[in-house]
C-alpha cells in the first residue's frame, strides 16, 4: 500500500486547509485510515480516524474543528481543517491499517502563523 499525502502549506491562525490522501497499490482489506501529526520534540499523535464501516474518531484537541472523510471508490481520504491555530503546527501524516500492518505516507507540512 503506498499513501501519498497532499494539501498542506502555511496558512494564518484561523484559516483553513484540506489534506488529502490517496491509497495505491493492494488497497484491499484496509481496515481503516486516518491522520497522524508529529510536531517538532514532540511524539506523533493520532488526529482522526475514519474505518471501512464509517466510524470516526477525533483527538480533543482538534473535535469540532477538523472533518475527516473517505471516498471509498477512490481509495482517498481528508481532513479538512477550520480555525487553525498556530498549535496545529506540525508534518501531518496519513496512515492505513491493513491487516494488521500500519502503512504511512511522507507526511505533509502544515504551517499555521499566529
Amino acid at each position: 500500500v503506498q499513501l501519498v499525502e497532499s494539501g498542506g502549506g502555511l496558512v494564518q491562525a484561523g484559516g483553513s486547509l484540506r489534506l488529502s490522501c490517496a491509497a495505491s497499490g493492494i488497497t484491499f482489506s484496509i481496515n481503516g485510515m486516518g491522520w497522524y501529526r508529529q510536531a517538532p520534540g514532540k511524539q506523533r499523535e493520532l488526529v482522526a480516524r475514519i474505518t471501512l464501516s464509517g466510524y470516526i474518531s477525533y483527538a480533543d484537541s482538534v473535535r469540532g474543528r477538523f472533518t475527516i472523510s473517505g471516498d471509498n471508490a477512490k481509495n482517498t481520504v481528508y481532513l479538512q481543517m477550520n480555525s487553525l491555530k498556530p498549535e496545529d503546527t506540525a508534518v501531518y501524516y496519513c496512515n492505513a491499517l491493513k491487516q494488521n500492518v500500519d502503512y504511512w505516507g511522507q507526511g505533509t507540512q502544515v504551517t499555521v502563523s499566529s
